[in-house]
């Protein structure tokens, strides 16, 4: 019987209201591997979606989750009910490369001042 309480039913909820899953995972299971299963998931036809695990946050019962925590360690009991499929919150981040040309480029000053 405890073999059966160490899996946990995920399901992904993307920001477009579409989900991945439901799946099942082991309680040992990390979150980066979480990660790893949803980029091997993605839908195809979605555009944006994430490149590395580092692009994707995925949230549970109102908490970002860390790769190096287990799917076990996170498990809220007020939320997850045995048995039931925990719904889990991808966020992905968009790359930030126009930002990081901007932090290459040499600045200009651009402040003017005036003596009266």
């Amino acid at each position: 019987m405890s073999g059966v309480q160490d899996q946990l039913e995920i399901k992904f909820r993307l920001t477009d209201g579409s989900d991945i899953g439901p799946k099942s995972f082991p309680a040992a299971t990390s979150v980066a591997t979480l990660k790893e299963s949803i980029l091997a998931q993605w839908p195809k036809e979605k555009g944006n979606g994430p490149r590395t695990i580092k692009d994707v946050k995925l949230i549970s019962a109102g908490k970002i989750l860390e790769n190096s925590r287990t799917v076990g360690e996170c498990r809220s009991p007020l939320v997850d009910t045995p048995g039931g499929v925990t719904t889990m919150h991808v966020v992905v981040q968009a790359p930030m490369e126009k930002e990081k040309k901007e932090l290459n480029q040499p600045q200009q000053n651009r402040c003017g001042c005036v003596i009266l």
